[in-house]
């Protein structure tokens, strides 16, 4: 090659990293200044309390001698709006309160492992810090299972019954070998996230309807609610508490295993039917759910994806109802 077209292709390469860093520093400014004004908007709808030495969101409603705690599943950016369905239908004859773990919806981000114990403990202290008042009927979506049977197990005296949303069985956890933490905390979806590349995504309709189709598009959720969901997934989405939520998973589910015992509280199982395409391990384990209480059923929710009280709130508040009255 000669001196004039090595020159050129110096050139050529220096340009180039040129642009990448040009690219890379506004997509990094597009994040942080975007984050920043998402976050002064992004006011908590409930209050926030001191939970082991950090703030943890919860929001209220209803009246009733029964609160019923509400338990998003793993990667559900803002519980407050998710729930909404489910709690309109409950609050005219219970209350309810939603709570939002660390790492989701207006609640710290904090430095302690995820543990199913730590979290349960957290529950615990959210409860009383706040005033609420026992009995608790305890609804758990999908992960959220772990943490309602690890509360339900250290502080029986406190549960009136459990109702779980798709949740899974633990035995479905502890035998699982997803690498989902990876890919959420990997380096390329991290870099997505950092560089603006996912809210950049994020502005495009299909990609949101595509994001919430699991979730029947969020089409019982007021419109300003929508804006407020998608607004909690950009600022919490692939956060460090949510990833190590993941890593724990399988070690979370061996803890309530090890401490398994059958509840001698009722135990509603709401299975999806996934539109006629469940996942036979998911249905199998779903059957086996039941063994987990003495006064246990399960009833499979017809026309459904993953997250039922998007689809069916009236069924899922129904059979809350029937154990909170019991």
């Amino acid at each position: 090659m000669s001196k004039k077209w090595r020159k050129r292709l110096v050139k050529f390469l220096i340009f180039d990293l040129s642009l990448i860093i040009i690219l890379l520093s506004t997509g990094l400014i597009y994040q942080q200044i975007s984050s920043s004004q998402d976050e002064k908007t992004f006011t908590p709808p409930g209050k926030l309390y001191e939970v082991h030495g950090d703030k943890m969101h919860l929001y209220t409603g209803g009246e009733g001698d029964v609160t019923v705690v509400l338990a998003s599943g793993w990667g559900t950016a803002d519980p407050y709006v998710d729930y909404y369905p489910l709690y309109e239908k409950l609050a005219p004859d219970t209350k309810f309160a939603v709570y939002d773990r660390f790492g989701y919806g207006y609640s710290d981000r904090t430095d302690k492992k995820r543990d199913v114990d730590t979290v349960a403990d957290e529950l615990h202290e959210l409860l009383q810090v706040s005033g609420q008042k026992p009995p608790y009927v305890l609804v758990a979506h999908s992960l959220g299972s772990l943490e309602t049977l690890r509360f339900a197990q250290k502080y029986p005296d406190l549960v009136k019954g459990i109702v779980m949303i798709d949740g899974g069985n633990p035995e479905f956890y502890a035998t699982g070998q997803d690498n989902l933490a990876d890919t959420i905390g990997g380096f390329a979806n991290q870099f997505r996230i950092k560089t603006g590349l996912f809210r950049l995504s994020m502005q495009v309709p299909a990609v949101v309807d595509a994001s919430n189709a699991n979730r029947n598009e969020l089409k019982l959720v007021p419109e300003d609610l929508r804006k407020v969901d998608k607004t909690a997934l950009l600022l919490n989405y692939g956060n460090a508490n949510t990833i190590d939520e993941l890593r724990e998973t399988q070690r979370n589910a061996k803890t309530v295993i090890a401490n398994k015992h059958p509840l001698s509280v009722p135990l509603t199982i709401l299975t999806a039917d996934y539109f006629g395409k469940p996942e036979p391990d998911w249905v199998k384990t779903q059957s086996e759910f039941k063994s987990w209480s003495t006064l246990s059923k399960q009833i499979t929710v017809k026309d459904t994806e993953h997250y039922i009280h998007q689809y069916h709130p009236d069924i899922v508040a129904d059979e809350i109802l029937q154990i909170v009255k019991k």
